[in-house]
C-alpha cells in the first residue's frame, strides 16, 4: 500500500526521485574531486595568452561549441580522426569547459596547428571557399570588429581567483596584447592554440 500512495502522489514520487539521483550523482562525482588526475593540471598545460583569452569568448558569444565539441573520447574512432583522447588534467584551466555534445561540425580539441593561420581565415569568413560541403555560417563581422580590451585584465584576475596561475606581469601586459587586434585574430588565436599545450599532442 505505502508503494501505491508514493506512486499516485506526483509530489512525494519527484522527491524521491531528486533523492535518488541526488545519491547516485554523489557517488559518481565526489570520489572524482579528490583524484589528483581530475584535479590537478598536465605539467605542460599553461593558462591561455591574451589574445587567445579574448578569443575563446568569442568562440563562446558566437556558439561556437554547440556545433563543435572540444572532447575527443578514449574510442577508436575518435582518436583516429582527431588524435590523443582528451583527459582532465588539460581541462584544469577552462572555466566554464567546452566539451559541447554536437558534432555537427568536426571535434576541434587538437585542431591547434593544423591549418594555417589564412586557412582559418577564409575558413572563418566564408567556410565554403575551403570546404565546399561545409554548412557553417560565415562570421565575416568578426574581421572589421576591433577587440574590447577593458575587461581582459580584470577577466585574468578572476580567473586566478578561480586557481588559473596568471602573474602579474602577464595580467598588466594584457591590454597591450590585444592592442589593434580584431576578433577575427583573437578566434584564430584560440584555435591555433587548441590541443597544443598538451604533452600528448602529437604522440
Amino acid at each position: 500500500m505505502k508503494h501505491e500512495t508514493i506512486e499516485r502522489n506526483i509530489a512525494i514520487m519527484i522527491i524521491f526521485i531528486v533523492i535518488a539521483i541526488s545519491f547516485g550523482g554523489l557517488a559518481e562525482i565526489l570520489p572524482l574531486l579528490f583524484q589528483k588526475q581530475v584535479t590537478e593540471a598536465d605539467p605542460n598545460l599553461k593558462p591561455l595568452q591574451a589574445l587567445a583569452l579574448a578569443g575563446r569568448d568569442i568562440y563562446i558569444r558566437e556558439g561556437c561549441h554547440v556545433c563543435h565539441t572540444q572532447m575527443v573520447r578514449a574510442l577508436y574512432s575518435d582518436t583516429k580522426r582527431y588524435g590523443p583522447y582528451v583527459e582532465a588534467g588539460e581541462q584544469v584551466y577552462e572555466h566554464p569547459f567546452l566539451w559541447g555534445s554536437k558534432r555537427i561540425g568536426p571535434d576541434l580539441a587538437r585542431v591547434g596547428k593544423r591549418y594555417t593561420d589564412l586557412w582559418h581565415q577564409l575558413h572563418l569568413l566564408n567556410p565554403r571557399s575551403v570546404v565546399p560541403t561545409s554548412i557553417m555560417p560565415s562570421f565575416p563581422w568578426l574581421s572589421t570588429t576591433p577587440l574590447e580590451k577593458n575587461s581582459i585584465a580584470n577577466k585574468m584576475r578572476a580567473l586566478r581567483r578561480v586557481g588559473v596561475p596568471y602573474s602579474e606581469a602577464q595580467i598588466n601586459d594584457a591590454e597591450n596584447a590585444i592592442q589593434d587586434k580584431t576578433e577575427l585574430t583573437a578566434l584564430i588565436a584560440y584555435l591555433q592554440q587548441l590541443g597544443t599545450l598538451k604533452s600528448l599532442q602529437n604522440d
